[in-house]
């Protein structure tokens, strides 16, 4: 059995308004040396085994369901799951 750990986040060039508000609250918590923190997705998606369409599957499924390209971005890794 395969793993495609997919990571979905914002563009640099948008804002990300969470990813702020998270910033402003471990400020607030007393962690000064916070410059930045940026939200996203996380997905685990299991696959029978690896097929010749196998990558081009995963990209069409993030592409089509998982991010929405106009302003995220995603990448993935593929693990043995057993």
């Amino acid at each position: 059995m395969l793993l495609a750990k997919v990571y979905v986040t914002l563009k640099d060039s948008v804002v990300d308004v969470q990813g702020e508000t998270i910033k402003d609250a471990t400020h607030s918590m007393g962690y000064k040396n916070v410059l930045d923190v940026r939200m996203g997705k996380y997905f685990e998606i299991k696959f029978d085994k690896r097929t010749d369409d196998f990558e081009n599957d995963i990209d069409s499924i993030c592409d089509d369901l998982l991010a929405n390209p106009n302003i995220e971005s995603y990448r993935y890794e593929i693990v043995e799951d057993n």
